[in-house]
């Protein structure tokens, strides 16, 4: 004990803590724990605390007078601070165990060894804290979703943590870290099955960064992982994705360099949305216009140039058919589907909510047993989901609502009521061809038309079936 304490205490009671020389260690032992604890008391609760207030500023109060709660954020953005503090109370053991009599050489040695290893474990915790900070500052740059360097620190981070445990090591054993570095040859294929992950993850990260695939905030789509949504993290192992439906799909950052994607981004960055929808005509009701048909649609003032100068090359056409004879099966004519086309495609071409600048096709495709699908191809001037559904309503609203007036009829499935309707129409006729057919020859009067008095039944039969056949 030192010399100092000895003086101070009274001489019986040296004498007692002499026989039992334990007694004095256990207490020297009580006294430095209770030092620690008291630096780590002073240094958390006034220093570190102190320092936290000068990063958060000054007090500020409501309308009423009262204090607003701190930002608590500052504890964790700036937890190297507090990481750090512990370093204090492992210093204060360190060289207080030293200080402890009859302490055995073995003990103060594993526990300095010990103490160090939890300075360094502290060290490394600080430094991880460190690039936390580094990444959030980071992150409130604008260009900082183009080039996110979150994979680039947590390698870092992966490399100060392994060093960090390979210093504990060799702290605690006592031994030259360089000692253990060479055994660490043999271990490489274990550690490269280890950390086979985080190497291929690596170097999907890079990849990413260096080609610009992937951005935070992009919209992506990866069906065979069911992730269809915006990207709100890049990391080093994984890419979370937030769904339409607000569930979060995680995928391997490896699966965007072995797998294929969609990127959305092109969309945002070119300012317009693409419509691709086609509505099903009744092909039945596609047929030539008559010069009826060609008057009443030139009211249409977007058809008025149409149907002009569609009228003009059409009659220079049919006019180099006079030499070899003109036929009606030889002329061209307009028809009702073609002057549909164009009136939508200068319907589109009117319309402010379109890009005049993209492709824009009004086409017709190959029927089927659905119809004739009339596909429109264009592009809004507004990436906005919602906007946009609207502008894509609002342009087949009108599509539906205009068709009758060009004579086409939209083709539809019959449904349960169409079945219904027609078997109540069949039935309704069957019924009223068994009434005429019970009905008597005498029972019918005479001067009735069609059955005469000098009329026999079968030429009677016979002059209806044929004047329905020519009617």
């Amino acid at each position: 004990m030192p010399e100092f304490l000895t003086r101070q205490i009274p001489d019986q009671i040296m004498s007692w803590l002499e026989t039992y020389e334990w007694v004095s260690t256990a207490i020297a032992v009580l006294i430095l724990l209770a030092t620690a604890w008291l630096f780590n008391f002073v240094t958390k609760r006034v220093l570190v605390r102190g320092v936290f207030s000068l990063l958060e500023g000054p007090l500020q109060t409501d309308e009423n007078g009262k204090r607003q709660p701190r930002d608590k954020n500052v504890y964790y953005r700036f937890g190297f601070i507090r990481r750090l503090a512990n370093v204090i109370p492992a210093l204060v053991i360190t060289f207080g165990i030293r200080l402890i009599p009859d302490m055995p050489e073995e003990v103060v040695a594993v526990v300095i060894n010990v103490a160090n290893a939890f300075i360094v474990l502290s060290i490394a915790l600080a430094l991880g804290s460190i690039m936390d900070l580094i990444n959030e500052l980071y992150q409130r740059r604008s260009d900082a979703k183009d080039r996110p360097i979150k994979g680039y620190l947590q390698v870092i981070k992966i490399v100060l943590y392994a060093v960090a445990v390979l210093l504990m090591i060799a702290t605690v054993l006592d031994r030259s870290p360089v000692i253990l570095l060479s055994g660490l040859g043999a271990l490489a294929a274990v550690l490269l099955l280890v950390f086979q992950d985080t190497i291929l993850s690596l170097v999907a990260s890079v990849q990413i960064t260096s080609n610009d695939m992937v951005r935070v905030g992009d919209w992506i789509e990866m069906p065979e992982l069911n992730a269809d949504g915006d990207v709100i993290d890049i990391a080093l192992h994984i890419v979370k994705v937030q769904n339409w439906d607000k569930t979060i799909t995680t995928i391997p950052t490896r699966r965007f360099i072995s797998g294929s994607f969609k990127n959305w981004r092109g969309m945002w960055e070119i300012g317009g949305r693409r419509i691709k929808r086609a509505v099903y005509l009744d092909q039945n009701s596609v047929h030539f216009l008559s010069t009826e048909e060609i008057e009443r649609l030139g009211r249409f003032s977007l058809l008025q140039s149409y149907l002009k100068d569609k009228r003009d090359e059409l009659d220079t056409w049919n006019t180099r058919l006079e030499e070899s004879g003109k036929e009606p099966v030889n002329t061209r004519r307009m028809t009702n589907l073609g002057t549909f086309r164009a009136y939508m495609v200068n319907y589109l071409r009117a319309s402010e909510r379109v890009r005049q600048d993209l492709t824009m096709i009004v086409r017709h495709q190959g029927p089927g047993p659905e119809g004739l699908p009339v596909e429109i191809y264009c592009f809004t001037n507004i990436v906005d989901w919602v906007e946009y559904e609207g502008i894509q309503s609002d342009i087949f609203d009108h599509l539906l609502a205009i068709l009758p007036e060009f004579g086409l009829r939209v083709f539809q499935v019959p449904s349960g009521v169409d079945m219904r309707a027609l078997a109540q129409g069949t039935s309704q006729s069957d019924n009223a061809d068994n009434d005429d057919n019970g009905r008597s020859l005498k029972d019918t009067p005479e001067g009735e038309p069609g059955q005469g008095p000098d009329v026999e039944p079968e030429q009677a039969v016979n002059e209806s079936t044929t004047q329905d056949k020519t009617t």
